[in-house]
């Protein structure tokens, strides 16, 4: 059993910051590429960031130079600090993961979803 679990959403204001943290457990041999994706009211899920496990990074256009993804491959966790935020940021962020599990090998995990507010 492998598991993803998010943290750190929560409301702030037009400009602020939020640290979303990203803790996978379980049956890992290894964790291939992660990454955040957040879904809008209405809107389909989208990719924010993206990080593979030598910590090439990939953005968004429309969070890139705002949003920060990192890694820490020895805890298995995989961060995003959100600067500058905009109402518009306003989603459900959600963690992936592709992991080679130690029982059944590969699988793509999601996490359950984590609620970012930016009030104008």
């Amino acid at each position: 059993q492998v598991q993803l679990v998010e943290s750190g959403g929560g409301l702030v204001q037009a400009g602020g910051s939020l640290r979303l943290s990203c803790a996978a457990s379980g049956s890992i041999f290894r964790i291939n590429a992660m990454g955040w994706y957040r879904q809008a009211p209405g809107k389909q899920r989208e990719l924010v960031a993206a990080i593979t496990s030598g910590s090439d990074t990939n953005y968004a256009d429309s969070v890139r130079g705002r949003f920060t993804i990192s890694r820490d491959n020895a805890k298995n966790t995989m961060f995003l600090q959100m600067n500058s935020l905009k109402p518009e940021d306003t989603a459900v962020y959600y963690c992936n993961a592709d992991i080679i599990t130690t029982a059944i090998g590969y699988l793509e995990v999601w996490g359950q979803g984590t609620l970012v507010t930016v009030s104008s």
